[in-house]
């Protein structure tokens, strides 16, 4: 994992331990960074799991990332977070929940392989999910993460 910083115009290595990292996103306080990593699918056995990186308040450090949640279909790959910090997640059989804790809430099952999902809406609360060769929408009681 890199990042880029403006300030200094230049790019830093903020993480060397995974295989393949694939989608990230910020908690709503930005106290902390998700990403998975989909190494499994270059590596037999290799990980198919979601990270959480705490962030230091210089808000530029990565603590070390503790395993969040395994995918138990397929593969983590594109994801959001909602105003609850719930985790919606891509999966090979549709859309997985996680609460805070890590632990899985909900499934939203679709008949197809999910690559990614984003929150929409007037409000915020409808849950755009990109699949194999459709793109479904459902409304739900949350509202996801806007973008400052």
């Amino acid at each position: 994992m890199y990042r880029w910083d403006p300030e200094t115009q230049k790019i830093e290595v903020m993480a060397t331990d995974y295989i393949k990292p694939n989608g990230l996103a910020f908690s709503p306080d930005e106290t902390a960074l998700y990403i998975t990593d989909t190494g499994g699918t270059h590596k037999p056995n290799g990980p198919r799991h979601m990270r959480r990186h705490t962030i230091d308040s210089d808000g530029k450090t990565l603590g070390i990332g503790e395993i969040f949640a395994t995918s138990t279909a397929g593969y983590f790959d594109g994801f959001r977070i909602d105003t609850g910090n719930r985790i919606w997640s891509s999966a090979m059989d549709g859309v997985h929940c996680y609460n805070s804790a890590g632990c899985l809430i909900g499934k939203i099952l679709i008949p197809e392989i999910v690559s990614n999902v984003c929150f929409g809406g007037l409000k915020g609360n409808r849950l755009f999910i990109t699949a194999t060769s459709s793109v479904y929408a459902v409304y739900l009681n949350v509202n996801g993460c806007r973008l400052q």
